[in-house]
């Protein structure tokens, strides 16, 4: 052209000497422009176009790239995963990073111990598949805490703790026998903890704490007398609820709101309230079982064998029992005191 110092040939020699990467794998700062039902066009300023198939731009299944926020206007780290031969363009990834993130979460909540929650999504005759951090594991039979089938679980979000997590070999293995068992260690009487409703009884409500159905009975709802269960609390609603006993043979966890009731009826009347003193509430509590199992163990030291006397299991007083060691009664044996 005339006047003009700067030709095609300076042009394209001069896009040669652009410094970017093209290598299969090699990660890329780009700039999305446009967008369609099928993906992104993305500026990553290379001689050619750059596109980002809606397959490639989540870890997680979309049916469009605008549900994972990926606009005209984005700027984003991708990595090159093919090149289309009709026309040289790069084929463009956000799932294989988010993949390779996934992994490392992964290995980070396996070294913490954490449980996590994992959607069934599948199943054979093995086990079921489960999807966590977008990754699909596998929880093998013996390692679920019900004897459920895979259809039965379908759906639903177990808690689970890592057992296996192998990038290279493409293994997450889980365990929801592991997970519940954590969970049920740390269920102390007298603790708070946060539930959903699943359903309801005549006889109370069924709590989901954790992975664990917890019994909420209608004597335990609240201090004053609750005729319709329906009235006070509905299926998926979230409340605080205490541990008032945890039977792990059998599996069954009783609850109470009732005890947390700062005033005889708030349950009924004010249930924020009870839950905003579900805590101080749960503190005073413990304190007066502490108290009660302080004094009857109190009790227990006055019968002493220098007396001659003991406690028999009926609330006896009599005779030292022969079998009784010599050196007194041993207290680590006296069951805790029952609520009065």
């Amino acid at each position: 052209m005339e006047g003009v110092s700067f030709t095609v040939e300076d042009f394209h020699s001069s896009i040669e000497k652009y410094d970017y990467e093209s290598e299969m794998g090699a990660k890329v700062k780009g700039t999305v422009f446009y967008t369609d039902a099928n993906g992104a066009l993305v500026d990553i300023t290379a001689k050619s176009s750059a596109y980002l198939p809606v397959q490639e731009a989540c870890i997680y299944r979309i049916k469009h790239v605008q549900e994972v926020g990926i606009l005209p206007g984005l700027q984003e780290e991708f990595v090159i995963v093919g090149e289309n031969n009709v026309d040289d363009s790069l084929i463009l990834s956000l799932r294989s990073i988010q993949y390779d993130l996934a992994w490392e979460r992964c290995r980070q909540l396996q070294a913490e111990d954490v449980i996590v929650k994992g959607k069934v999504v599948g199943g054979n005759k093995g086990g079921v598949v489960a999807v966590v951090e977008g990754l699909r594991g596998f929880v093998p039979f013996s390692q679920i805490s019900t004897k459920s089938a895979a259809e039965e679980l379908l759906d639903k979000e177990l808690p689970l703790k890592f057992v296996e997590v192998d990038e290279e070999q493409s293994r997450l293995v889980l365990s929801n026998r592991k997970a519940m068992a954590d969970s049920q260690a740390q269920l102390g009487i007298g603790s708070v903890v946060v539930g959903s409703v699943q359903s309801l009884k005549p006889y109370g409500a069924f709590i989901d704490i954790g992975g664990i159905n917890g019994l909420l009975h209608v004597s335990q709802i609240s201090h004053d007398r609750v005729s319709d269960i329906a009235t006070v609390l509905q299926p998926g609603d979230t409340l605080k609820v205490m541990i008032l006993s945890h039977d792990r043979e059998r599996g069954r966890v009783s609850l109470s709101t009732k005890k947390l009731e700062p005033t005889p009826g708030d349950m009924i009347r004010n249930p924020k309230l009870v839950f905003e003193k579900a805590d101080e509430m749960a503190q005073t509590f413990r304190q007066r079982i502490a108290q009660a199992e302080a004094m009857a163990r109190a009790d227990m030291l006055r019968f002493q064998p220098e007396s001659g006397l003991t406690l028999s299991s009926e609330g006896i007083l009599g005779p030292l029992m022969p079998e009784l060691p010599v050196d007194g009664v041993d207290l680590n044996e006296v069951p805790p005191a029952e609520e009065l």
